[in-house]
C-alpha cells in the first residue's frame, strides 16, 4: 500500500454479526479478502458501490446520502457520503468521500480519560454539547474506490473530534449494519487495512492543531482539513 501524507503542518461487535479482522497476519489478509470479494460481487451484477445509495443518478453536490445519514443504532456508528463543487476542492480528483462518526453511548465515559482531558485542552477545552463526534473522511475515486483518508476541523462537520488513541480505538472496533451492506463493508474493510496509516492521519492532525492558537482553533474557517493520506489499494 503506498501512502503519503499532507497536513500543513507537517508539510510547513454486535452479536451475530461478520466480526471484521483486524490487521495483523492473516487477520489483514481476511480483511482484504473481504474487500475483494465486496467488489466482485458488485461487478457480478453490473453495480456501481454507489448505485443503491445514489439510485442510480449523479450525486447533487453537498447533500448528504442518505438525507439523515446512515446509522447502525445497535453498535452506534454512522456516516453519510457528499461530494463538494470542484471551486471548492481545487485540484481534487475524488469523486466525493465518506465521513464516519461515533455516537455518543461510545464515547461519553471516555471523556475524563487523561487522554480526552489533554485533547479537550489542545482545542481549547470545547463545552459544546453534541451527540457524535466525528472519526474520519474517507475519499472515494468515481470507480467508487477509496482514495484517500482525511480529518477535518470540527466546524465542517459541526461536532467535535476525539483524542487520536480514542478515535484509533473506536475505529479498531467498529461494526456496521445500516442496511448499505456493501458499502458497510468497504468501509470496515479498508479500516482494518489502513490501521498504521490510520494512526498516521491522527498524527498529523494533533500536529496540525498544535500549531495553531489554541482559542478559537475549531471554528477557524481558514483551517478545513487538518490532515490526509493519499492510498493505492
Amino acid at each position: 500500500m503506498r501512502s503519503q501524507v499532507r497536513c500543513p503542518a507537517l508539510m510547513a461487535p454486535a452479536s451475530g454479526r461478520r466480526p471484521r479482522a483486524p490487521v495483523g497476519g492473516t487477520d489483514a489478509d481476511a480483511a482484504g479478502q473481504r474487500l475483494l470479494e465486496t467488489y466482485a460481487a458488485l461487478a457480478a451484477r453490473g453495480e456501481h458501490l454507489l448505485h443503491g445509495l445514489l439510485a442510480g443518478k449523479p450525486p447533487r453536490q453537498w447533500q448528504h446520502y442518505p438525507e439523515n445519514d446512515a446509522i447502525d443504532r445497535v453498535s452506534g456508528y454512522q456516516w453519510f457520503y457528499h461530494s463538494h463543487s470542484p471551486e471548492d476542492r481545487s485540484g481534487a480528483s475524488e469523486h466525493g468521500h465518506f465521513h464516519l462518526f461515533a455516537c455518543r453511548p461510545l464515547w461519553a465515559g471516555r471523556l475524563r480519560s487523561g487522554a480526552e482531558k489533554a485533547f479537550a485542552a489542545l482545542t481549547g477545552d470545547p463545552q459544546v454539547s453534541v451527540t457524535t463526534r466525528h472519526l474520519l473522511g474517507m475519499g472515494m475515486s468515481a470507480k467508487g474506490v477509496p482514495t484517500s483518508l482525511f480529518t477535518v476541523n470540527s466546524w465542517v462537520t459541526g461536532d467535535l473530534m476525539l483524542s487520536a488513541a480514542g478515535t484509533e480505538r473506536l475505529l479498531a472496533r467498529m461494526r456496521l449494519d445500516t442496511g448499505h451492506a456493501s458499502i458497510d463493508a468497504v468501509l470496515e474493510s479498508v479500516v482494518a487495512l489502513c490501521a498504521g496509516e490510520i494512526h498516521e492521519v491522527m498524527a498529523a492532525r494533533d500536529a496540525t492543531l498544535s500549531s495553531r492558537p489554541v482559542h478559537g482553533v475549531l471554528a477557524d474557517r481558514n483551517l478545513e482539513l487538518l490532515s490526509e493520506m493519499v492510498i493505492a489499494l
